[in-house]
């Protein structure tokens, strides 16, 4: 972010603190791959953006990051009301919630 560093202070902070946030609430999803999707989008839309110089391109892109980060926050309370697994990555295991092992039934034809 060598852009940032080059920002003038208000801007700067404003943007570190923006980055952060966004990181910090695309951890909030229950399911992996949002996760995991928001901090690449994150750090991905950051670095595209790291040599916009302009303060009114830079004053844009901060309003949009506010708007997505909105969206986020309610995608994140939506998802909340949902059960979802844990997956192999992420050290659960599949099956029922109690520990016991769960077989998976044969879905071919005989």
């Amino acid at each position: 972010m060598s852009a940032v560093s080059g920002l003038k202070g208000d801007m700067a902070q404003q943007a570190r603190s923006l980055y952060r946030q966004l990181l910090r609430q695309g951890g909030q999803f229950p399911a992996y791959n949002f996760r995991d999707y928001a901090k690449r989008r994150t750090r991905d839309a950051f670095r595209a953006n790291a040599a916009v110089q302009d303060e009114r391109d830079i004053q844009e892109l901060l309003q949009k990051g506010l708007k997505e980060l909105q969206a986020m926050k309610r995608q994140t309370v939506v998802g909340q009301f949902y059960q979802f697994d844990r997956l192999v990555v992420e050290g659960g295991i599949s099956g029922k919630d109690d520990g016991s092992i769960v077989r998976q039934t044969d879905t071919g034809h005989d």
